[in-house]
């Protein structure tokens, strides 16, 4: 991991160029602003990607749940095609005596 220190302008200007290799290269900026860093800049991994995804996700459920978008699982067995005692009898067919 490569640290590298730009003024806010040139971060403005190459934007795109920036961005592409801090992916590639795994190289992090902190911009400045007048001598004064302002922010960081840091690639993401693929995991911290998939882990904002899930919070958002997660996020996104909770407020379903709120607004009363549930279903039963009445409900579920039936767009499945399926009662609730079938789903067991086939769970409980795969066990071992």
């Amino acid at each position: 991991m490569t640290t590298r220190l730009i003024g806010i302008k040139q971060f403005r200007r190459d934007l795109t160029k920036l961005t592409k290799e801090a992916r590639t290269k795994n190289v992090h900026f902190i911009v400045m602003r007048h001598s004064v860093p302002m922010f960081r800049v840091s690639p993401m991994t693929r995991k911290e990607l998939e882990l904002e995804q899930l919070k958002a996700d997660i996020a996104e459920a909770r407020a379903q749940v709120k607004r009363g978008e549930v279903y039963t699982i009445e409900e579920i067995m039936k767009e499945l095609g399926s009662s609730r005692h079938t789903v067991r009898h086939r769970k409980n067919a795969y066990r071992k005596a």
